[in-house]
């Protein structure tokens, strides 16, 4: 086992090469309609998605991954920029269109969505492929609104600074919809306000929302995150079950999206300050470990356990929550030094690469079970952009760097 300094920063190369490489793969591959990423692969079989597999098909555009792809090509190119300019070029090449394409989107109603069918038209799609109009009330909110968002703003910041000021303007409206129930969980219905009022109250919306405090903070606008701390606040004290130190998917209810829970550890410190109270930080960290502990079995983080029990009551392990308890940890072993938290990092490192990644291509298999890779989709068939494992690892090269392991590392420049 090597040491500490050692492990962290063969991990940080390990993971800049990992980006590199997987979005290489993502930029080689030919663009769908006009300028969409096209990460529609069968992450077992390798088959490319065609007009014969429904909604995995090409003919379905989803907002939720072209929002998370182009937060994911804008930081990563500026992540590049020095080490590998050309690289940067070619991920600058992809998103610029991406966000003028998106920009079109989200000005024709003030909201992204979903699904969208081939005329861009945004819809409501069942199992068979067969579509219905999605509704457009202008009140409610969806997770498509906040990743879309998200990556206009990041694309702004770089490549549109006069437009910046205009979305991050939108984003109190959206924040008051998550604070006032008007925002809508599951848009693989209606969008209406009796759905969103009557939905569970999960606290999902304020955790994804959070992944924007430190985005607007490495764009030099931390004014526009005061939020954060609030939804810090409002989820530790609303879900966190002090018996088990797991966080409740709904207050009072027994699932723990463990995965969830460890995603908003990362989330709150990329946002809190050096000088942020120890206790809180502490806090934090018993999350992460409580959350890894219950939710680790095998292969991967079961998608949920039981609060009562800590026992997983999903046979299904996602790619995703490996790459987020990386960031995590190694957020949190920035501020702790926590012998344990290592130990966190180096399982779901070792868990993630010698498990889930493929290489070859540079994707990684969707979900695992015990028995091995299964076709089991955690929310799009798209494979991910660079969202959860690009942006998870890269937050972890950046906390090594801080950490002065070894020096920062390099960026293959292999095709």
């Amino acid at each position: 086992m090597s040491d500490p300094a050692s492990f962290i920063g063969q991990a940080a190369q390990t993971y800049a090469d990992t980006n590199a490489a997987s979005l290489r793969w993502l930029l080689a591959r030919p663009l769908l309609g006009p300028g969409f990423l096209n990460s529609k692969q069968n992450s077992i079989t390798l088959a490319d998605y065609g007009p014969d597999d429904g909604l995995r098909g090409p003919q379905f555009t989803y907002g939720w991954i072209q929002g998370r792809g182009l937060e994911a090509l804008v930081t990563h190119a500026a992540f590049f920029a020095a080490s590998d300019p050309q690289l940067a070029a070619s991920i600058d090449a992809a998103a610029r269109p991406l966000y003028g394409i998106l920009q079109q989107l989200w000005s024709a109603h003030g909201h992204a969505y979903f699904c969208y069918d081939a005329n861009l038209e945004s819809v409501v799609a069942g199992p068979d492929g067969a579509t219905a109009p999605q509704a457009r009330p202008a009140e409610i909110y969806t997770y498509s609104d906040i990743f879309v968002l998200k990556g206009l703003i990041s694309a702004a910041a770089r490549y549109d600074r006069p437009s910046l000021d205009h979305y991050l303007a939108q984003l109190p409206a959206l924040i008051d919809a998550i604070e006032g129930g008007r925002f809508q969980m599951d848009e693989r219905q209606a969008i209406s306000a009796d759905t969103a009022g009557n939905q569970p109250a999960d606290f999902g919306p304020r955790m994804i929302l959070l992944g924007a405090a430190g985005m607007l903070k490495r764009i030099s606008r931390p004014d526009t995150a005061r939020f954060a701390d609030r939804f810090i606040a409002h989820v530790l004290e609303h879900y966190l079950d002090p018996a088990s130190g797991l966080l409740r998917n709904v207050p009072g209810s027994d699932a723990c999206n463990v995965g969830h829970g460890i995603e908003f550890v990362g989330f709150a410190l990329d946002h809190l300050p050096p000088d942020a109270n120890p206790a809180l930080i502490e806090h934090l960290q018993a999350i992460l470990i409580a959350s890894f502990k219950a939710g680790f079995h095998g292969p991967g983080v079961a998608l949920t356990v039981s609060v009562a029990t800590g026992e997983p009551t999903s046979r299904y392990c996602p790619w995703w929550s490996l790459p987020e308890t990386i960031r995590s940890a190694a957020l949190c072993h920035e501020r702790t030094g926590n012998a344990l938290v290592l130990d966190i990092w180096r399982t779901a490192h070792a868990a993630f690469f010698d498990t889930y990644w493929r290489g070859e291509p540079a994707i990684a298999y969707q979900t695992m079970t015990g028995e091995g890779p299964v076709d089991f989709v955690p929310a799009t068939p798209d494979l991910d952009p660079g969202y959860h494992t690009g942006l998870s690892l890269l937050a972890a090269v950046e906390a090594a760097a801080r950490m002065g392991a070894n020096r920062a590392p390099k960026t293959s420049t292999g095709a």
